[in-house]
């Protein structure tokens, strides 16, 4: 006869491996008063494998490989076949080691794979996800502004510029009022001071008195006039 499986001091007897155990080292099962299972982790871990192999077996007719055994610290890549340390691998917090399948090189590899097939490239695959628009729609645009930078007119523009608020795209700028932009954080009261400040503070240099200057600026007036 089986072993009895009654509750000793918050102790269980695991109906597979015969060990008593503590409670929490069962695994939860609503069915009993204690909210523990029969089969300790380990042994209900293994007959999970089990059954997951006899249905595959039975189901796809293919036997599932066994796990591969790598030193801790490490992690196989499935495309490359080989074993690189959890560094050499990109954090995926879905993954329950915390990395990704694969290696950096391949994962990289497999990502501008993706971006080639779905998008047909970097570029599209950034605008899509980005802004919502393709190449085809950039070149319309860069063609109704006459194929230059919407702000400084320079050729060959190659930033498309939107809304941080709003998120709709308002032009194409070159890289230097893309980042213009971006650096007066899109607001107009900024750019309004910056103009007003270009306009009326050019300092120059005066003489005051042989060998001495003093920096002066069209609005704070005009300098000394130097001694004689």
């Amino acid at each position: 006869m089986p072993a009895p499986l009654d509750d000793r001091d918050g102790r269980r007897r695991c109906r597979d491996c015969g060990d008593w155990k503590l409670l929490e080292d069962f695994c939860s099962s609503s069915k009993r008063p204690s909210g523990r299972g029969s089969y300790c982790k380990p042994c209900f871990n293994e007959r999970s494998k089990a059954s997951y192999a006899k249905r595959v077996r039975d189901e796809r007719g293919r036997e599932v490989k066994a796990a591969r055994e790598v030193q801790e610290g490490h992690r196989f890549c499935a495309d490359c076949g080989t074993v690189k340390p959890v560094a050499d691998f990109p954090r995926n917090r879905s993954d329950s080691t915390g990395y990704a399948t694969y290696c950096k090189p391949c994962h990289n590899a497999r990502t501008r794979e993706t971006k080639l097939r779905l998008y047909g490239g970097d570029r599209e695959y950034h605008l899509r996800r980005r802004h919502g628009v393709g190449q085809k729609e950039f070149d319309q645009l860069l063609a109704e502004q006459g194929g230059v930078c919407a702000i400084c007119g320079g050729e060959d523009p190659q930033h498309l510029d939107h809304d941080h608020r709003t998120g709709w795209v308002r032009g194409i700028l070159c890289f230097n009022c893309n980042g213009g932009l971006g650096q007066f954080r899109d607001s107009p009261t900024r750019l309004a001071r910056a103009i007003t400040y270009l306009r009326g503070t050019t300092w120059q240099r005066a003489l005051i008195h042989p060998g001495v200057y003093q920096m002066c600026s069209p609005t704070r007036g005009r300098p000394p006039s130097p001694r004689s």
